[in-house]
């Protein structure tokens, strides 16, 4: 992969950047297993998602994150402009995404956290995880003037209900999710996991503390921490790659799928997990917290 230092033209810059924000989210999807979500071997807790749609979703964003890139380079500053450029774009391929899943909502929250990662990335150079989320969350925090106003989405009538946080306040606080997405990939690796145990892991890091909406619009309060209890047993039992941790895996998955959640906002922020892990060498993410 090539080093955000190594700038090339604008064009090919904003290529490579939503090249890999398609490709995480293509690795995302492919990873198997993960617990109620679209993988290799089915539609998890989803009876509108496939994997063929899920991946279908994520090419359809490639000019999305193309046409971000290309913003943060004509408002090189971040400022009110940037903030509602990037908020056109990411509505127009919402609009693209959607029409490419006749309706079906696949990747609002990756167009959001990739979205403000992309542009980030795009703004300057940038040398460690750390310095990339902490500009991503200068973005966040601008209000953008321009969101239509449209009824409570499920997500927010979550937050409101349960006075939780959601992807916009991930997202300001400079993802710390992902922080702990990446310092799992790299605790595991370390520790001799494959790769793909190691995402497995980083998944369920995430999933382990974040107050994922979506599990608690399918399952409440409940459903929410019995899934943060479950997801910290298995890395206790040493991870998926242990024999243990596969099998406390188990319980989850079928736990989940009972009660049909699965922790959509978890996948999300692996998505930008891996898309980070792409792009800067392990040496530029230890200060992940």
């Amino acid at each position: 992969m090539a080093k955000p230092q190594a700038r090339v033209c604008a064009t090919q810059w904003a290529e490579y950047l939503a090249n890999s924000a398609v490709q995480a989210l293509l690795d995302e999807v492919q990873l198997t297993p993960k617990p109620g979500l679209v993988d290799r071997r089915g539609s998890g807790a989803h009876s509108d998602l496939t994997l063929e749609l899920m991946q279908a979703s994520a090419h359809s964003l490639w000019p999305t994150f193309y046409q971000m890139a290309i913003a943060a380079q004509v408002h090189p500053h971040i400022d009110q402009s940037l903030r509602e450029s990037m908020g056109a774009i990411g509505r127009l391929g919402e609009a693209q995404m959607l029409k490419c899943t006749q309706g079906v909502n696949t990747h609002r929250g990756a167009i959001w956290a990739l979205g403000l990662l992309v542009v980030a990335a795009s703004l300057a150079p940038f040398t460690t995880a750390q310095e990339l989320t902490e500009r991503a969350a200068q973005l966040a925090l601008i209000e953008d003037r321009y969101i239509p106003q449209q009824g409570l989405s499920n997500g927010a009538k979550v937050r409101q209900k349960y006075a939780v946080s959601g992807a916009r306040e991930q997202a300001q606080q400079g993802f710390p999710s992902v922080h702990l997405g990446l310092k799992q990939l790299l605790k595991s690796r370390q520790q001799g996991a494959s790769e793909k145990a190691a995402r497995v892991d980083a998944l369920l890091a995430i999933a382990s503390e974040l107050a994922d909406t979506c599990v608690l619009h399918r399952s409440g309060l409940e459903g929410l921490m019995w899934m943060q209890q479950q997801a910290r047993k298995v890395l206790a039992l040493g991870g998926y790659s242990s024999a243990l941790g596969q099998q406390q895996f188990q319980q989850l998955e079928t736990g989940l799928l009972a009660r049909n959640a699965s922790p959509g906002g978890a996948a999300d922020l692996l998505a930008a997990s891996l898309w980070i892990d792409s792009i800067l060498p392990a040496s530029a993410q230890e200060g992940s917290v």
